[in-house]
């Protein structure tokens, strides 16, 4: 098993160099012990070398380590694969689907479609769930392209997002509809745990009433440039709004509305595992238990 520990760039493309080996190491990942069948299970299979492939003894199933998978009929070498999972991994702030194209040598078509695909195995919370405890940060942010002639102020075209920071913890951000008070404290259940600490946010009135008896809340006043009283801010959470928008100028350049969850779960997905020496590989195996991610499907209406 190639150890993908501390691994960069030069060191990636010297252990993936060929296809043989992309595929090998995605068996280990993939089936740690005997090769299994997808369709029915069956652990009874034989290998076709001359194919890449395996056919299942019960159901008679021909399969490949990327069948059924987000992989499933890529027709992109694997070790482009590899390279554009690492840099997204690795850029702080992202990388355009143009850069992508032009570092591995494809259409922008071929880049978006593939960096929209991992991205998907990117998002969600894999564990179910709330999890966030301790204190946590709330906050909510705009975003949306500006327009030519129109004030700060305008809201047309621009999307809610809210945000949850636990302190010394993860990092969960989500498109909202709205920062109503419903949607806030729905948000707000969806990812705290009931024994959460403390909730610290701004003076957002939608945020009032989400204290319980073992649950205090405490907010800063930004209106009165009050933006820390003893430990409690919300500045965690606002660096995770100034990295998701220097994300968007300086790498995605604009971000639909339709997409934008993608974008938000690959800052989250970075930032969660930002110091897992391990990340090139969790991004693999989830792309390996994720479903295939079609082009008509993101480019539908």
């Amino acid at each position: 098993m190639v150890d993908t520990s501390r691994i960069n760039l030069i060191s990636l493309i010297e252990k993936f160099r060929d296809e043989e080996t992309c595929r090998e190491y995605l068996e280990k990942l993939r089936w740690s012990a005997d090769v299994c069948c997808p369709r029915c299970g069956d652990l009874s299979v034989s290998e076709i070398s001359t194919r890449d492939q395996f056919d299942c003894n019960g159901c008679r199933y021909r399969f490949s380590v990327t069948s059924g998978t987000i992989f499933d009929n890529t027709n992109l070498p694997l070790w482009k694969w590899f390279v554009t999972i690492y840099l997204i991994c690795e850029s702080k702030k992202s990388i355009s689907a143009n850069q992508i194209k032009r570092t591995i040598g494809v259409t922008y078509k071929t880049a978006w479609h593939l960096c929209h695909r991992i991205r998907s195995a990117m998002r969600g919370n894999l564990s179910g769930g709330p999890t966030l405890f301790g204190v946590v940060e709330v906050d909510e942010t705009l975003i949306g392209g500006r327009r030519r002639g129109v004030g700060t102020g305008n809201r047309t075209g621009k999307t809610w997002v809210a945000g949850a920071v636990q302190r010394g913890g993860e990092v969960r951000i989500e498109a909202v509809p709205n920062i109503k008070r419903a949607t806030l404290h729905a948000f707000i259940a969806r990812n705290t745990r009931p024994d959460t600490e403390a909730t610290y946010t701004d003076e957002l009135k939608s945020y009032l009433g989400i204290a319980d008896h073992d649950t205090r809340h405490e907010t800063v006043k930004h209106s009165e440039e009050e933006w820390v009283v003893g430990d409690v801010h919300t500045n965690s959470v606002e660096g995770v709004w100034s990295l998701l928008k220097r994300s968007i100028v300086g790498a995605w350049h604009q971000v639909s509305a339709k997409h934008l969850d993608a974008y938000l779960s690959e800052v989250e997905f970075r930032i969660n595992h930002r110091n897992d020496p391990y990340i090139f590989e969790a991004v693999l195996i989830r792309l390996l238990d994720g479903q295939a991610l079609r082009y008509r499907e993101l480019t539908a209406a």
